[in-house]
């Protein structure tokens, strides 16, 4: 059984992981605006990887006799000055991301909830995982971005991501 503020702080992550899913279908429409369809397809499956952590968190809660509740979520940017500031909000929003895992885990550690502690190391892991493709991504489009060839060669490679499973 979850505490009160336990529930609370989880429902307020998967709001936060909603969030991320619209952020990056926003950058995702914005890519395909100016078009470089491989960084939308990317951006694209970036917002369903969060969807799908947003999921997690909503069944984790209601396994835990919780009950999820969904808010509004903020409309996210609509447009960005070019490739390199949209990867770099990714690795800042990434960054925000990880210090809201830590602080759930901080909770859980405080709340001494052994299980959802185990639940959030998941995400823990996920998160280094995901500011470290954020950092070389955007090392790549910072390479790229002074070249059109290099720019359009990665946006080739960017198209062929594909997602990877969720355990």
């Amino acid at each position: 059984m979850l505490t009160e503020k336990m529930e609370k702080n989880l429902n307020k992550q998967v709001n936060a992981e909603l969030y991320s899913s619209y952020l990056y279908l926003s950058m995702s429409a914005y890519f395909s605006e100016i078009n470089l369809g491989g960084c939308a397809h990317w951006m694209r499956l970036q917002a369903e990887e969060e969807l799908a952590h947003g999921l997690k968190i909503y069944d984790y809660i209601n396994e835990r006799g919780g009950r999820p509740v969904l808010g509004s979520i903020d409309a996210p940017p609509q447009s960005w000055d070019s490739p390199v500031d949209v990867f770099e909000n990714v690795l800042k929003h990434e960054q925000k991301v990880t210090s809201m895992i830590n602080e759930l885990v901080d909770l859980a550690i405080k709340e001494k909830d052994h299980a959802t502690n185990n639940f959030l190391q998941w995400f823990v892991a996920e998160q280094v995982e995901e500011e470290a493709s954020a950092s070389d991504v955007l090392q790549k489009v910072k390479l790229a971005s002074s070249d059109a060839g290099g720019m359009f060669f990665l946006d080739q490679e960017f198209g062929k991501r594909v997602l990877h499973s969720e355990e």
